[in-house]
């Protein structure tokens, strides 16, 4: 049977670099939580499913979380799907996945829960609106359902975990939801053409508005100047997350290394990928990703170094560049 380790990495090669990061349960509790996450995603950004289909599974989801509903009630449905995709295999496995998370102790089960629930009924609430972004609000909205609430359920984990972080968890909560913000932030960057081509636009309509296009208009090659001053509001948003994110990291305790590491990798990582998005007009043709090999250094800097805060402030600025063209 496919492990969840296995599962993870499949799902998330540069997501699961950090989760393996976490001590003891954490690191079973970060890839169950995951994984839930993934069969949410999954269900939501389906593009074999009309969205009536997929709110209509999303809710039972969401009973199967709450435990009334068996796993089956999801399962049969994905029997036949394009395994192509490993979001489809992970939510066929939902099962398995579920079975993992009741071996946790009872608080970690509880924190995972409430958090994977809402944010299943945050996707299901913004798949019945339809893509419709009209202002940064609303943007921010979509966000914090599927990626904000990770940023919550997350700093509740490493409270239960650390009395330190619990200390600080007032002022870790809304850094958090911001760490989820940036992140998702860049996600759309990366993501644009690809959303495009499924129906959906998360650039703010308003954004849009300032520069006299229209969803369409952006992905034209002969409006790319505009297109990029679009662009450039979007990288300054994400970038204001991103620091918000690095206080986040450098409020956690510097000897909770390998918790700081789970998070580093995915702050860095972004950082760099903004970096290299910022004014590159491809960004509306194809993804922007960064090399494995600046993976792999960020990795090796970050085990080395990322417990100094100056060290943080320092290596955010270093990837902040801008490649030459």
């Amino acid at each position: 049977m496919t492990s969840l380790r296995d599962l993870l990495r499949s799902a998330s090669r540069t997501f699961a670099i950090g989760i393996e990061q976490l001590p003891g349960v954490l690191c079973d509790a970060g890839t169950v939580a995951y994984l839930l996450l993934r069969v949410s995603d999954y269900l939501e950004d389906n593009e074999d499913m009309d969205s009536e289909k997929k709110v209509n599974l999303l809710n039972v989801w969401v009973e199967i979380l709450r435990g009334s509903a068996a796993s089956e009630e999801l399962t049969q449905y994905l029997q036949e799907v394009d395994t192509s995709n490993p979001d489809a295999v992970v939510a066929q496995h939902a099962g398995d996945i579920l079975a993992r998370l009741a071996t946790l102790p009872q608080e970690v089960q509880e924190i995972i829960n409430d958090h994977v629930i809402h944010s299943t009924l945050g996707m299901a609430r913004w798949v019945e609106r339809g893509p419709e972004v009209n202002d940064e609000e609303d943007l921010d909205d979509y966000m914090f359902e599927v990626a904000g609430r990770v940023g919550y359920l997350l700093t509740h984990l490493f409270a239960w975990y650390s009395s330190t972080i619990r200390n600080r968890k007032d002022r870790l909560l809304p850094l958090a939801r911001e760490f989820g913000l940036a992140l998702q932030t860049v996600n759309v960057i990366r993501g644009l053409r690809k959303d495009y081509e499924r129906g959906w636009v998360f650039v703010p309509r308003k954004y849009l508005a300032q520069v006299h296009l229209t969803e369409h208009e952006l992905f034209q090659p002969e409006n790319r100047a505009a297109a990029i001053q679009v662009l450039d509001m979007l990288a300054d948003k994400a970038e204001r997350h991103l620091h918000a994110a690095l206080t986040c990291v450098k409020t956690l305790p510097p000897w909770q290394h390998r918790i700081r590491l789970a998070c580093i990798f995915p702050l860095m990582f972004a950082i760099r990928t903004l970096a290299i998005s910022r004014r590159n007009a491809h960004v509306f043709e194809d993804e922007a990703k960064i090399s494995r090999d600046e993976v792999k250094q960020i990795v090796v800097d970050s085990k080395l170094w990322g417990w100094s805060n100056a060290w943080l402030d320092i290596y955010f600025q270093k990837l902040n560049v801008v490649p030459e063209k």
